[in-house]
């Protein structure tokens, strides 16, 4: 490589390192957490669209605080919910509870999801602002969480990517 390709003066491998080890994959692969996880992520994303939803009639029209704010409340549970789960399948399967490498910037990134959503209901309990100024806040927890679903939606597809082609039988 030359001097110029900004791979090499960085000093990194320009083949990207892959997400689990033979036996991460197995750990990963025989967990229950795994299972747990491939439920809780797509019943948080369903309850985030019509939280979302709600939270955004609410600002739009000022109608339905307390079912938007409902609807915030249990977004913010279901959240505490899958990162207390998936620190647990983080332990089982890398043998650590947060920021393995193969998922440390999603990591990173949720703990600014779990701030906000905290930030939410400790405005909502202390009364703190007003029910305008908490549905912004709760909108931005929520920008915050669809990126971070993101991340995770393209490093299960990496994770697929990279996955060992199942063996097929031979024909004749």
């Amino acid at each position: 490589m030359q001097a110029s390709d900004p791979v090499s003066r960085r000093g990194e491998d320009p083949v990207p390192r892959a997400l689990y080890t033979a036996d991460q994959r197995r750990r990963r692969d025989a967990t229950r957490w795994t299972l747990v996880q491939g439920i809780l992520a797509p019943a948080q994303f369903a309850i985030f669209l019509v939280s979302a939803t709600l939270v955004l009639r609410y600002l739009a029209t000022g109608d339905g605080a307390g079912a938007a704010i409902v609807s915030v409340v249990v977004k913010t549970l279901a959240l505490y919910t899958i990162m207390i789960t998936g620190s647990i399948w983080e332990k089982v399967v890398f043998g650590k509870w947060l920021f393995v490498p193969s998922f440390f910037w999603e990591d990173v990134f949720s703990m600014l999801v779990l701030a906000l959503h905290t930030a939410y209901l400790v405005a909502l309990v202390a009364g703190l602002g007003s029910e305008r100024g908490r549905m912004l806040l709760a909108l931005a927890a929520y920008v915050t969480y669809a990126i971070n679903a993101g991340q995770f939606v393209l490093k299960l597809r990496a994770a697929r990517l990279q996955s060992p082609a199942p063996k097929m039988a031979m024909a004749g």
